[in-house]
């Protein structure tokens, strides 16, 4: 059900609401018994607002469905992800800042390291810096400035990650991916989903070629996966639903283009990564300006991919250390909570429900203990679906009224 006419009916003034995104903060245990990540850290702070907040488990999605980031983050943004649809592609687009106009199709690649038979040894290429993305970039820009009657716009977005927008006639949104999603196998090929998407198709995957033949002696980055092609979407807006000016500080282009998709404004966050310093004086110097923050930090899920459970552990303690300086804000709510799980112990996203804390006015006594799965079993939040966050974080907000009779 689309409740944004409701929500928009029930509207009244209110309170500042901070949402902080720990992106794949759920996790595993690596052995039978043993702690998740969560449960492994030392969180002294986090104990500390957990005894004073209220918790439960959100399924960011839909139970059995590991989500992608895109339709995790709109669904707690309280955008049905099953009706607003969005490639990853647009979001990477948006973010960046890039030329993305109306008939483009833009792609999210990854750089890869492929063998001498082409196969897929690291889909992330051994996660390069940054710079040495940029270099290889400059190389693609150079070689492939377009292909056939298609013009070809490659940017930077961040380690292995970059933007392709192909731009021309006759192009549509629905191919499938060319990533394999494991190693030891080759690059797909684009296959169209529907004749809109057939020249789509065939571009993609003479792009792929060229791409390996221009990079072929490049020691790590001597190929590309694409994922998620899109068209530029449109919809309604933070303003538009929730009466909300709303403001997003994050560090990755794909989590900007989220925000900036659904009308944030995003702030400018000085540092590289997850710079919480940066993110600290982007969220005080704006503080007045703004009803609502989307405060995200992309390391726990990165951390998760990798494998490295001590790496996720360890990230989860620094924002830890981070914590009090949030609080020092004062937000009337703030919620605290993942757009999926990422466990190390999966190397993947998963379809694990996440842990969920509310830090507001006139919560329900709770017997939670730690932000941890097992933890936000016992809390008075329940179990609830991505979508239901919103309205409850408006609630608590007091920016609702009474609706009906």
């Amino acid at each position: 059900m689309d409740l944004f006419p409701i929500l928009q009916e029930l509207h009244q003034p209110g309170g500042k609401i901070l949402l902080v995104v720990l992106d794949g903060v759920g996790g595993l245990p690596l052995e039978p018994g043993g702690p998740t990540e969560l449960e492994a850290a030392q969180t002294p702070n986090l104990d500390r607002l957990a005894a004073e907040s209220a918790l439960g488990l959100l399924t960011p999605v839909h139970p059995g469905l590991a989500p992608g980031s895109g339709p995790g983050h709109l669904a707690l943004f309280g955008y049905d992800p099953f009706r607003y649809v969005v490639g990853r592609g647009a979001l990477s687009a948006l973010g960046l800042g890039a030329d993305f106009r109306e008939g483009d199709v833009a792609l999210r690649g990854n750089f890869a390291t492929l063998d001498a038979e082409g196969k897929v040894v690291d889909r992330r290429a051994g996660r390069p810096s940054t710079e040495e993305n940029q270099r290889v970039i400059a190389k693609l820009k150079e070689a492939i400035p377009r292909i056939e009657d298609v013009e070809i716009h490659f940017y930077t977005e961040s380690e292995h990650r970059f933007l392709v927008i192909l731009r021309g006639e006759g192009l549509g949104d629905g191919v499938t991916d060319t990533d394999p999603q494991k190693a030891g196998l080759p690059p797909l090929e684009a296959r169209p989903l529907d004749e809109a998407s057939r020249k789509t198709a065939h571009i993609l995957n003479l792009l792929a070629e060229r791409i390996r033949a221009v990079l072929r002696d490049e020691p790590r980055l001597n190929g590309a996966l694409f994922r998620r092609a899109s068209q530029k979407p449109r919809f309604p807006s933070f303003q538009e639903v929730y009466s909300l000016r709303a403001a997003a500080v994050a560090s990755y282009p794909m989590y900007k283009g989220l925000a900036a998709l659904v009308g944030m404004e995003v702030l400018p966050v000085e540092g590289e990564g997850d710079a919480h310093e940066g993110k600290l004086k982007a969220l005080r110097e704006n503080w007045d300006r703004y009803e609502f923050f989307y405060l995200h930090f992309k390391k726990t899920d990165a951390k998760g991919e990798d494998g490295d459970f001590l790496g996720k552990v360890r990230e989860i303690e620094r924002f830890d250390a981070f914590l009090p300086e949030l609080l020092a804000l004062k937000p009337e709510v703030l919620a605290l909570t993942g757009d999926h799980s990422t466990p190390a112990a999966l190397k993947a996203h998963s379809w694990h429900p996440v842990p969920l804390l509310l830090k507001a006015p006139y919560l329900r006594r709770d017997e939670a203990g730690r932000f941890t799965e097992a933890e936000a079993l016992k809390g008075s939040l329940g179990h609830l679906r991505g979508v239901e966050l919103m309205p409850l974080l408006l609630a608590h907000a007091g920016r609702l009224l009474k609706y009906g009779a």
